[in-house]
């Protein structure tokens, strides 16, 4: 019995120190101005798929979800500096981004691609781009595939603190494209009033290297135990079908992809 008794204070030891290892209120950062992953509604509040899978994923883990809205660029660095405890953000998995930050398992998948006026023969090619104005987020996988392949070769590569400038100056004429994650352009801007003279232009932008496997949340390397309590969760809401139920909310496709 003595046995026994010590066994399940050891266990019970282990289990409360791992719970005790998270914080009871994790900082989230998010840029909301990419619907419809984070955005702010008509309350300030945010709002979106980035949050729904957050808040039930804090839910599951038993802590209180505290958002941080933040300019895009400014995400990895206040993570770094402890300022937020993770980052939900469209954050695509790279194999830069692992060399700074972790991340959790997959949440869902992010090709990138150009959209302009409709009509406009523009595709994301070097021929077709060449002293084109193109908007690109600052921070983002687009910018830097962008400098990387297109600054060089004559491209107006214009970067820009949040989605929503991006958006405005498309839409008054000031640039002639804009290059983002195909969702968040899709339902956040061409299925939006705004959005009704525009259409994608080309098909997606395809590279590994920028834009990695997917987007996961941010951590920092040495948390490791509040990811493996994100991965956890994240597991349990892909199985018990309420990732799918959330993703009807904003999708008429496949969102997690293959």
């Amino acid at each position: 019995m003595k046995k026994q008794a010590l066994a399940l204070t050891l266990l019970f030891g282990l289990t409360s120190s791992a719970f005790a290892a998270l914080p009871q209120t994790i900082r989230i950062g998010t840029d909301a101005t990419y619907a419809p992953f984070s955005s702010l509604n008509t309350q300030g509040q945010v709002v979106g798929f980035d949050i729904d899978l957050g808040n039930e994923m804090c839910k599951r883990m038993a802590v209180k979800c505290n958002w941080v809205p933040s300019d895009f660029d400014a995400l990895i660095p206040s993570l770094k500096a402890k300022k937020i405890d993770a980052i939900i953000s469209s954050l695509s998995i790279t194999e830069k981004r692992q060399k700074e930050i972790a991340f959790s398992d997959k949440l869902y998948a992010a090709d990138s691609r150009l959209i302009a006026a409709m009509g406009s023969p523009i595709t994301p090619t070097l021929d077709s781009l060449k002293g084109k104005h193109v908007g690109v987020l600052q921070g983002s996988t687009q910018e830097g595939y962008a400098n990387a392949h297109w600054r060089t070769a004559g491209v107006d590569v214009v970067a820009y603190q949040n989605q929503d400038l991006i958006y405005s100056d498309l839409a008054a004429g000031r640039l002639d494209a804009a290059f983002q994650d195909e969702v968040a352009a899709s339902e956040g801007f061409l299925k939006q009033p705004a959005g009704k003279e525009f259409a994608f232009a080309g098909p997606a932008v395809k590279d590994k290297a920028f834009f990695g496997d997917g987007t996961g949340v941010g951590l920092r390397k040495e948390d490791s135990e509040l990811k493996a309590a994100m991965d956890k969760a994240l597991a349990e809401i892909r199985k018990d079908g309420t990732y799918d139920r959330m993703a009807k909310k904003y999708f008429d496709f496949n969102v997690y992809g293959d």
